[in-house]
């Protein structure tokens, strides 16, 4: 096993890392609109979900993996009323590739956030 650690993600805000690897795959923690600095992207839905993208490549990237070897996501969204306009910038990241995925509405995030995401994917 192996921990993940990067500067262009931002840093756990608790006892976990951002992302774990075992054998080929990597599991990553998930991940909210903070930028690499720790400050909150308070926008809109839209410009949350390009941060939590902007963050997660960051952390595939570290861990020798790229969104064309994901295999699974999670999305925690706060308001499944947002879920189109989600959908519409989850599917400009996954054009081509399709990964599994399973998207919840939850009642409440980290940061009180619109969308947390999580990925699995595998390291090339």
């Amino acid at each position: 096993m192996k921990a993940v650690h990067t500067n262009k993600a931002p840093q756990a805000i608790g006892p976990y890392s951002q992302g774990i690897i075992v054998n080929n795959l990597f599991y990553s923690s998930g991940q909210i609109p903070l930028t690499a600095e720790g400050d909150l992207i308070e926008g809109d839905v839209v410009e949350q979900t390009h941060q939590v993208f902007k963050n997660i490549q960051a952390v595939l990237e570290e861990a020798g993996a790229s969104l064309d070897t994901v295999v699974k996501t999670t999305v925690f969204i706060k308001d499944m009323n947002d879920f189109p306009v989600i959908n519409e910038v989850y599917s400009s990241y996954f054009a081509e590739h399709k990964p599994a995925r399973s998207c919840v509405e939850v009642a409440r995030l980290p940061k009180d956030v619109k969308i947390e995401m999580e990925v699995i994917a595998l390291v090339k």
